[in-house]
């Protein structure tokens, strides 16, 4: 059956007794052919649906099951099926089950509100809307955000010619840089919570940034889509979305249970307990227990009290959440290694990298940790490559955020921000795109689109390099 290739590994690693699971995970000793998987599935996930996008939209599970198992079954061979089982299980309850269950419930309560009505597409109406989903996206993510406003941006641009640029600066606003200021707005950051960054550490720390950027952006995009509505602009006569409809939401219940996630996930980071459970040598807490069971509660809720004509008409389905919940958990169970040998610091086999993003006395560089992470965000996947870079400036959240702050400031921005630089970098980046074409947008091609990101958001990142990161 389909469903062991997925949990067939991971009970095979639940197996091994609590004893000989607890071996530590050396990254010093380490060979980087190891990081292999890692990166195969990384580049799998930017190539494969650029070359074969037939191929990738049939196959991509079983592509990161493959990549996930030639790292897996040899690693458990070489070095005992007690440190696999100790990493897997990590893994799991530590970073993906928690990951996974967050973006679910936001996905399932953005999916079950619809906003009725036509909206009429003027520059002051499509600034307002991008404000207003920047706001949001650190609120509901920036997967609930997008999910939520972007089909009402379409319908109301819809009588216009010239609207793809509109969506570019949706994405570049809702579906990531507004996604910076909580663990809620962006996976990187859900990802830092966990690994013990306080809930409103980032909000304190690159506000000014956050609002460089996207009062930037607005007013760039307020210039041009003013310029192409009063210049360019070819109106079609009739308007394909009729003002028959009051503006609204349906579902709007829904609006209580996204407050119902604000609340689990912060009352998870506040909640201190010694309550825990050690599995396989992962402690796994009181409060993370009963947020994850108050997120499924939640998602389940929503799907039960959402109408189906809401659901229909939001053109809800669960095909991006499968693909995220697929590629991510291969990715979480690849990075096991990568992430052993950064934490192994000069010494591992990581140490170029390591010495690239510090400076000559030792100290970390947070300009080279803002473009190293932002580079890496904008072709990869930018929570993982959180992870990568969150390790490699040492990996202890109480320095991170104390001491190191700057670093930790850079490696934040730097994930969320240029998530942004192409449609693979962030989730809802690709989701919007899809959406977008579906509705008879013509969308940029991938380079088409990196046109845009070059010639609007590199400059903005120069700046606030020579400004915040120096």
């Amino acid at each position: 059956m389909k469903w062991l290739r997925w949990v067939g590994p991971g009970l095979w690693l639940a197996s091994v007794p609590v004893g000989v699971a607890a071996a530590e995970l050396d990254g010093s000793q380490l060979s980087v052919l190891w990081g292999v998987p890692f990166a195969g599935i990384l580049l799998s996930i930017a190539l494969v649906p650029l070359l074969a996008p037939i191929f990738w939209h049939h196959h991509f599970g079983k592509i990161a099951a493959a990549w996930a198992l030639l790292f897996i079954v040899p690693f458990a061979l070489v070095l005992g099926p007690g440190i696999a089982a100790a990493g897997f299980v990590h893994a799991l309850l530590a970073e993906y089950i928690p990951f996974i269950i967050l973006l679910t419930a936001l996905f399932a309560v953005a999916g079950g509100i619809f906003i009725r009505g036509n909206l009429h597409g003027s520059p002051g109406l499509n600034v307002s809307i991008l404000a207003i989903g920047s706001v949001l996206a650190s609120l509901m993510g920036t997967t609930g955000a997008s999910m939520l406003l972007i089909r009402p941006l379409i319908r109301a641009n819809d009588s216009r010619k010239h609207k793809a640029h509109v969506i570019v600066f949706f994405i570049f606003c809702v579906s990531n840089v507004g996604g910076s200021l909580t663990p809620l707005g962006d996976p990187p950051l859900f990802l830092g919570f966990l690994k013990g960054v306080d809930f409103f550490w980032t909000a304190q720390h690159i506000f000014p940034e956050t609002l460089f950027m996207i009062g930037s952006l607005l007013a760039i995009f307020y210039a041009l889509d003013n310029w192409y509505y009063h210049r360019r602009e070819e109106r079609l006569p009739d308007d394909p979305t009729p003002d028959t409809q009051r503006i609204g939401f349906d579902g709007a219940r829904n609006f209580w249970l996204l407050g119902a996630i604000v609340f689990l996930v912060l009352m998870s980071g506040i909640w201190k307990s010694s309550v825990s459970f050690n599995i396989l040598g992962t402690e796994v807490g009181l409060p993370g227990i009963v947020r994850d069971l108050g997120l499924i509660a939640v998602t389940v809720l929503s799907l039960n009290i959402t109408p189906a004509k809401v659901h229909d008409d939001n053109q809800f389905s669960w095909g991006p959440m499968a693909e995220v919940a697929k590629l991510f958990a291969g990715i979480f169970l690849t990075i096991i290694p990568v992430i052993a040998m950064l934490k192994a610091g000069q010494n591992g086999p990581f140490g170029a990298v390591v010495s690239a993003v510090t400076r000559a006395d030792g100290s970390p560089d947070p300009a080279m940790y803002f473009w190293a992470t932002g580079f890496l965000s904008s072709f990869l996947d930018n929570a993982p490559t959180y992870l990568v870079f969150f390790n490699t400036a040492g990996g202890d959240p109480q320095a991170l955020m104390t001491t190191l702050a700057p670093t930790l400031a850079a490696v934040s921005a730097g994930a969320v921000f240029m998530g942004a630089n192409t449609y693979i970098g962030n989730a809802p980046n690709l989701m919007v795109k899809a959406i977008s074409e579906d509705r008879g947008v013509k969308m940029p091609s991938f380079f088409g689109y990196m046109a845009w990101s070059g010639g609007v958001l590199v400059p903005l990142f120069i700046v606030m390099t020579f400004i915040w990161l120096r």
